[in-house]
C-alpha cells in the first residue's frame, strides 16, 4: 500500500467512518479494489502519479470502473493529494458518497481550516503531481496497483 491508501485505511478501519466497515485490498472478480464498504456498494480507489498514468492504466481503470458498474458497485477515485492535503474533507467526501447525505460533523473535523470544496477542486484539478509516487520496483507496482490478477 501507498502512504496515502495507509494513511486513509487508518481512518476507514473499525467502522471508524460513521460505522461503516471497509474492506482494503479486496479481490472481487478479476481486480482488487483499494478499499470497498460492500453495504453500500462503493469502491474507494486512491489514484497515484506513477499508478495512473503509466500506459494503459487509464483504460484499465476505466474498464474495471465499467465491469464494477454493471455489477452494481460505485466507484469514488480520491487523488492521492488530496488524502495527503485534507484528510477530513475526503472522509467527508466518502462519507456522503456512502450514506447519501452530509453526515454530522466529526469530532476530527472541527480543527480542519480546509472544506470539502478543497478536495473537490484537487479532484477536479486532477492535481495529484508528485504525490505516490512509486518506483517500479515498490511492492504495490509488484502486486499490480488494484489491477486484475
Amino acid at each position: 500500500m501507498t502512504l496515502p491508501e495507509v494513511l486513509l485505511w487508518q481512518q476507514l478501519r473499525a467502522r471508524q467512518l460513521h460505522g461503516l466497515k471497509f474492506r482494503r485490498q479486496h479481490p472481487i472478480g478479476p481486480w482488487i479494489l483499494d478499499f470497498i464498504c460492500l453495504s453500500v456498494r462503493l469502491a474507494v480507489e486512491v489514484d497515484g502519479d506513477w499508478a495512473h498514468s503509466v500506459a494503459g492504466n487509464p483504460e484499465r481503470d476505466t474498464r474495471r470502473d465499467a465491469w464494477l458498474r454493471d455489477r452494481g458497485i460505485r466507484v469514488l477515485r480520491i487523488p492521492a493529494q488530496a488524502v495527503l492535503a485534507n484528510m477530513d474533507g475526503v472522509l467527508r467526501h466518502i462519507a456522503i458518497e456512502a450514506l447519501g447525505y452530509a453526515p454530522e460533523q466529526n469530532p476530527s473535523e472541527q480543527n480542519s481550516s480546509l472544506h470539502l470544496r478543497e478536495v473537490d477542486r484537487l479532484l477536479s484539478a486532477g492535481e495529484t503531481e508528485g504525490v505516490g509516487t512509486q518506483t517500479p520496483n515498490s511492492a504495490d507496482a509488484r502486486r499490480g496497483s488494484g489491477s486484475g490478477r
